[in-house]
């Protein structure tokens, strides 16, 4: 049985649900799994919302960045075990072709509300569970 596994959590911006995977998996996963977010066209900035989520649940903010992920199908590039689509948009796009076959999930997971409660202009608050 494997010992280590890499995980990339993919969206179209990679600027909160991925980020907050990413986030989450190296915080309570590590050391059995390494996880990596990125987009098919990121946003280049991580949302301010998402890192205060990540930093109240004491997890680690370093390295969190919003990159394409284009950076994980090149030669050189982590070897992922599992990719995980986490909205909508990405799950219908072409993906990449990922070194070395990866298990794949293709699912949504819905936008946060502090992300909808932005486009409403109400005061919705979205809480990460811990």
């Amino acid at each position: 049985m494997q010992a280590h596994y890499n995980v990339l959590f993919l969206c179209t911006g990679n600027s909160a649900r991925s980020i907050m995977g990413e986030a989450i998996l190296n915080g309570k996963g590590r050391p059995i799994f390494t996880a990596y977010s990125a987009g098919s066209h990121p946003s280049g900035v991580v949302r301010t919302e998402a890192l205060k989520l990540i930093g109240l649940a004491r997890l680690p903010l370093e390295g969190l960045r919003s990159k394409n992920w284009e950076e994980f199908a090149e030669p050189g590039a982590p070897k992922m075990n599992f990719v995980f689509t986490v909205c909508d948009n990405a799950a219908k796009e072409m993906c990449p072709i990922w070194p070395g076959q990866p298990w794949r999930h293709i699912g949504a997971f819905p936008i946060p509300r502090w992300l909808e409660a932005r486009r409403s202009k109400s005061n919705v608050l979205f809480v990460m569970p811990t």
